[in-house]
């Protein structure tokens, strides 16, 4: 009862979507501009920065929480961080309200993921900025970062339960992210400096 309980309560948790709130109140359909993801880097890319900068915020916020308080209300169950923070990141990408279409997960993945091994963490922050400025498409910085967090924690712990759950958001991740590849792929992906620049921003 205790995981049912922490997967449920993470998972309406993760629902709470930032960028849909923020595209109501400027007017603008995210789900139906730019890559029509509901998360950071389609709000930045559409709304500016600022926005942007506040999707991500909360996103990180909502699966850090999580897996705090699940940690913290039910310690006597192993693993309990780990799944509620997946949890939380299957609210993000699928909330029942959106038709189950929300973000692509990043942000929360990484929320979950500080709480969970910080020190990992920041080296797959660290891949994601500089696969993203290098090749200028925020998606390989993702699924680098997705991917770094799992294997990353099972070298430190020597332990493959916590990395097996983390790698069922990785893999969820990866798959949301076909889309992008494929135009990276075709040459109409949105580079990093073109966002930079708000030469897609919605006027």
């Amino acid at each position: 009862m205790g995981y049912l309980f922490s997967v449920l309560a993470a998972y309406l948790l993760g629902c709470s979507n930032m960028a849909y709130y923020v595209g109501k109140l400027n007017k603008v359909d995210l789900t139906k501009a730019g890559s029509g993801n509901l998360g950071a880097s389609n709000t930045a890319t559409l709304l500016g920065w600022g926005a942007g900068v506040l999707v991500g915020a909360h996103d990180i916020g909502k699966a850090a929480l999580a897996v705090f308080f699940a940690q913290i209300l039910l310690p006597e169950l192993p693993f309990v961080g780990a799944v509620a923070g997946v949890a939380c990141v299957m609210g993000h990408i699928f909330p029942f309200y959106l038709k189950f279409k929300g973000g692509k997960g990043l942000a929360s993945f990484i929320g979950m993921s500080l709480i969970l091994n910080w020190q990992v963490t920041l080296v797959a922050l660290v891949l994601l900025v500089l696969i993203t400025v290098v090749t200028q498409y925020i998606a390989l910085g993702t699924l680098a970062a997705s991917a770094t967090v799992p294997v990353g924690i099972a070298i430190v712990t020597q332990s493959l339960w916590v990395p097996l759950i983390l790698l069922t958001a990785t893999v969820v991740i990866f798959c949301k992210h076909t889309d992008n590849i494929v135009r990276i792929r075709n040459g109409t992906e949105i580079k990093l400096l073109s966002t930079v620049k708000g030469e897609n921003l919605v006027k």
